[in-house]
């Protein structure tokens, strides 16, 4: 099973729809194996975003989340990071097609309620930058049988 990082944007806690962000990644069978709120430092978001740091935008990008807290989750599925794009949506909203998050919740580029782990390997160094290794928990899914066919796991 692969893991991958979703930050629920100032965007989704300001608005008060982290429940239904949350709740359609959990209708979709993906588990939440880490969850918590945090405050984003300067320090973090300059590690974060690092290939931003030097574009004219990023100080837009860092004032918009240091707003309120943000929520981020580890979640796991099989091709987690893809299906968790796709339900994302393309990260300009006013393009994204009605259904994913962000064509539902957003008509911004910058506003659009949440971040997105891009590659495993992205995943894999998101989820060590805001998470502990005792964060991420391994437990059982009373519906695993029902995701997934026995030779797709």
């Amino acid at each position: 099973m692969e893991k991958t990082l979703v930050i629920l944007k100032p965007s989704a806690v300001q608005r008060s729809i982290v429940g239904e962000v949350v709740s359609r990644f959990e209708k979709k069978g993906l588990q939440i194996v880490g969850m918590k709120m945090v405050s984003l430092s300067d320090s973090i978001l300059e590690e974060h975003y690092s290939h931003l740091k030097e574009k004219p935008f990023f100080k837009r990008i860092k004032d918009s989340m240091q707003v309120s807290p943000v929520i981020v989750m580890a979640l796991e599925g099989l091709e987690a990071v893809e299906v968790v794009r796709m339900m994302a949506g393309p990260t300009n909203g006013r393009k994204a097609q009605p259904g994913t998050i962000r064509g539902d919740y957003s008509v911004s580029v910058q506003e659009n309620i949440i971040h997105a782990s891009d590659s495993p390997e992205t995943a894999e160094a998101e989820l060590k930058r805001f998470f502990l290794e005792n964060e991420i928990f391994n437990y059982p899914s009373p519906a695993f049988v029902n995701l997934y066919a026995n030779d797709e796991v």
